[in-house]
Order: structure tokens, then C-alpha cells, then sequence
């Protein structure tokens, strides 16, 4: 299967990585930046074959690849994402899936008339943690859930940003939330039963005065089973990333997955002792080299499968719009004031220009 990737910056290596484990054939990469290219290729040990591109309409039209990757900065994911459809291509669309709600609907549309499979790339999905609470979830093992916490406390220090100027602005990023906390968000929503009836947030930009959006969020979640999430995410742990941890509590489980990025399960109680403790925790530990985890191979060959099969990836379009959604509806309450119900119909970063 011929593959492509657009954008060569921070997270650009994982997908390249998670390409080759697949057997896909890299036929061309794409970045404004020449160097931000030869840099990935020698990085990645890629094929001399493998073309560089700096206008992606150019290589899709040259190339033709069957699969596209998406790591550009988020404001333009859904802009390159609706003209790749153009040319066929099935898609990854690195987090967020666009900036607004608008946008997240125009790629689902979009995916369907062009009969295109798309994945929102929340890899985390995949970690062997995860998958063991989730596979809790649909047993039914916690009984009535009561309310889930998801906790990202991480660092993100000038020279992050200085690195990449569209980093913290409302038009092409967010704040901390929409950036490094959007995939514990999108395990919150997910484990939670996915539906939503209101949220209450609070956003504030304590330590980082150069950027636009927010370095701390915090947020409280109405689902509409009757459980409750709670949402804190921050940048500015001193002296570097402490965690990201996931809680559910129900009335027959409590399950804590910690860890840097929800790698590693923490606690596990449940009342029908089904399994050990003990040996649960030693089977789903990984010890990821950075937060990105070990997801992505694992997504990949869930979406070329999906390809193959003609079925949905596992975390499709949807999924992405529903993160979007979730750090969309915080932003808008706390500039409002107010609760905010969902589903939103209308909503952007852009809305928040001057929050602060």
C-alpha cells in the first residue's frame, strides 16, 4: 500500500516508524521546510526513493499514495484533509481532528461521499492499559459507573514553544487541553459512555504570557448515563511531565492507569476477583521512551486493515470529532461563565481569540 505523510515536525518520526512496521511503501514526504525532510529521512533510515515534496496537492497528484498521514500543525489538519479526499486517499489525521466543529463535520461528510476511511490518531487507544480497562468496560465489570478522572500534568517550557511559532495560538493550536491533553480527554469520553449532556470549565494562562491559549484547564462533565468525569490539565509542572492518569470508579471497580501517558496500570480492584491483581498490572506495563507511547504501529495496522476490510478504523472520524468537541465545550464555558450543553453545532478555537 502506497503511503504519504504530510508534515515533518515533532511527531512526524512515530509515523514514519509505525509505517515501516506495517510494511507500507513510503513513496514521498512532505514539509515547507527541506531540512525538517532530509532530517526524518536520515532520522527514519528511509529509501533514498522516497520523494520529498513542499506542496502536498503536488505529490498527491505525482504520487498517487493510497494512505496519507496528517502531522501538520492543527489548523490546517482539516483544510489538507478535504482536498486529500479529492484525490481519494484514506487518511490518519494526527489529534486534533480540526479546530472546529464545522470542520470535524465537513471531513465525516466528506470521508462518506468519497468513500475514504478516516482515523483520528489517538494512539493511546491502543496501550496495553487501555485496552485492558476498556475490555473491563464492555464486560460490564464496574457496574453503574459513578465518575472518571482524567489528570495530565505535564511541562511545556519557552524554548517548546519558540520551536514552533503556530504553538499556543487560538488559529492553529489551542492551549494545553487541545494539545497535550485532548488524548487523556478522548479515554475520559470514551471509557465514560461517549455521550455528553454538560460540561463546566474553568481555563486560566498562569506561567505561559507568550502564548494565546490556556496553560491550565480544568472541567467538570455530565454524562448522559448519569456518571460525571473530571478533567485537569496543566503545562506548567515544574521541573517536567509527572504524569497522565486515567481513574474510573464504579460501584463493582476502581481502576487507576498512570504512568507518563497511561501506560502502566496502577490499580486494579474488582468484586467478581476474575483476575489477579498483581499479574494484570505486571502483563499491561510498557515503559514508552517518550509520552507518544507505542500506539501508533498498532493503529496503523488497525487502519490498513479497516482499508482492506472496508470497515470503520477503530478510532474513526467520530471519535476525533468528540474529543474536539469535549475541549471545544470547556473552552466555551469557561469564556461564558456558563454550563454548556451538548452536542455543539457551532464552534471554534478561532472563537477565542483574546481570551486572554
Amino acid at each position: 500500500m502506497k503511503y504519504a505523510l504530510i508534515g515533518c515536525g515533532r511527531i512526524s518520526p512515530n509515523h514514519l516508524i509505525a509505517a515501516q512496521n506495517n510494511n507500507l511503501e513510503i513513496v514521498a514526504i512532505c514539509d515547507l521546510c527541506e531540512k525538517n525532510m532530509g532530517d526524518k529521512i536520515k532520522l527514519c533510515d528511509l529509501s533514498q526513493k522516497v520523494k520529498k515534496y513542499t506542496d502536498f496537492e503536488e505529490m498527491l497528484e505525482k504520487e498517487q499514495p493510497e494512505l496519507v498521514a496528517i502531522a501538520t500543525e492543527s489548523g490546517e489538519h482539516a483544510r489538507i484533509a478535504l482536498r486529500c479526499m479529492d484525490f481519494g486517499c484514506n487518511l490518519i489525521i494526527e489529534k486534533p481532528i480540526a479546530l472546529s466543529i464545522e470542520d470535524a463535520d465537513a471531513i465525516i461528510d466528506k470521508a462518506k461521499k468519497c468513500n475514504v476511511k478516516v482515523c483520528a490518531c489517538h494512539q493511546n487507544r491502543f496501550n496495553k492499559a487501555v485496552q485492558k480497562i476498556r475490555e473491563a468496560v464492555e464486560k460490564e465489570r464496574f457496574g453503574k459507573l459513578f465518575y472518571g478522572t482524567a489528570h495530565i500534568r505535564w511541562a511545556r517550557d519557552r524554548e517548546y514553544y519558540d520551536r514552533a511559532k503556530w504553538r499556543g495560538t487560538w488559529e492553529q493550536d489551542g492551549g494545553a487541553l487541545m494539545n497535550q491533553c485532548i488524548h487523556d480527554i478522548d479515554l475520559l469520553r470514551w471509557m465514560m459512555g461517549d455521550e455528553i449532556v454538560e460540561v463546566v470549565g474553568m481555563t486560566d494562562r498562569l506561567k505561559h504570557d507568550y502564548i494565546e491559549a490556556e496553560d491550565l484547564g480544568i472541567a467538570l462533565v455530565h454524562f448522559k448515563n448519569g456518571s460525571y468525569g473530571i478533567i485537569e490539565g496543566t503545562t506548567n509542572v515544574y521541573p517536567k511531565n509527572l504524569e497522565e492518569t486515567l481513574y474510573l470508579f464504579g460501584e463493582k471497580g476502581t481502576v487507576k492507569a498512570g504512568g507518563e501517558a497511561v501506560n502502566i496500570i496502577e490499580e486494579w480492584r474488582f468484586s467478581d476477583y476474575l483476575d489477579e491483581p498483581e499479574a494484570i498490572k505486571e502483563e499491561c506495563h510498557e515503559n514508552p521512551p517518550n509520552v507518544y507511547g507505542f500506539g501508533h504501529s498498532k493503529l496503523y495496522k488497525d487502519v490498513i486493515e479497516a482499508i482492506c476490510e472496508d470497515r470503520e478504523p477503530y478510532v474513526n472520524a467520530e471519535a476525533g470529532k468528540r474529543a474536539l468537541e469535549l475541549v471545544l465545550a470547556i473552552y466555551l464555558s469557561a469564556q461564558t461563565g456558563q454550563k454548556v450543553s451538548l452536542p455543539l453545532e457551532h464552534c471554534s478555537s478561532i472563537d477565542f481569540k483574546g481570551r486572554f
